[in-house]
């Protein structure tokens, strides 16, 4: 319904902030580790926004850029996972981080966001993994499952969290190395390769 807002930050609380634009305010949640990421009060912001629909809820989820969207929108569909369960995860992990983790099955990196346990981040890993069985990962990101998080190239973390984010792994390997000449680092990487994808 809303694919992003733009207008001015007119107050900032702990799980959300109001944005105004055209005379409407709009209440964006955001878990508090996301907060710090969007500007100051006062200044304009383009949000990228989910509608989160229940039948006792209706509520706006903001996030600074496309790939974090994304993300939270594959979180949601994982069983026992909810919207601020979801943006928590998308404010202590890049794409890029988290699609490692998921990858090779690192639980332990997983328990470090607030509101998931042991049980959940296995829950996150197992069916997660079953959206990617099948997938046909390139060489360039080398044997994932058996790669810690922090020793990946930034090419193949990039590849990684494309993947999870749904697109297939060729699709993300020919979008990583068109855009790999003009990018300054992983999250860089990440979203002119999701340009690339979007054309």
């Amino acid at each position: 319904m809303f694919a992003f807002i733009r207008g001015a930050i007119v107050s900032r609380q702990l799980d959300h902030l109001v944005v105004e634009n055209q005379g409407i305010g709009y209440k964006i949640f955001a878990s508090p580790e996301l907060m710090a990421r969007f500007p100051a009060r006062g200044e304009t912001a383009l949000i990228h926004t989910s509608l989160y629909i229940r039948e006792d809820q209706l509520a706006l989820y903001g996030f600074p850029s496309l790939e974090d969207l994304k993300l939270f929108e594959l979180l949601l569909t994982v069983s026992g996972v909810g919207p601020k369960v979801a943006s928590a995860i998308v404010g202590t992990f890049t794409p890029g981080q988290f699609a490692m983790a998921v990858l090779s099955g690192d639980a332990k990196t997983l328990t470090q966001v607030r509101g998931i346990g042991r049980k959940g981040a296995e829950r996150l890993i197992l069916e997660l993994k079953d959206k990617l069985k099948g997938a046909d990962i390139p060489e360039v990101a080398g044997s994932v499952s058996n790669v810690p998080v922090g020793s990946q190239t930034v090419q193949s973390e990039a590849i990684s969290a494309l993947v999870v984010l749904g697109y297939s792994a060729t699709e993300a390997t020919q979008a990583v190395q068109a855009a790999g000449g003009a990018a300054s680092g992983l999250e860089d990487l990440i979203r002119l390769a999701l340009r690339q994808l979007m054309r």
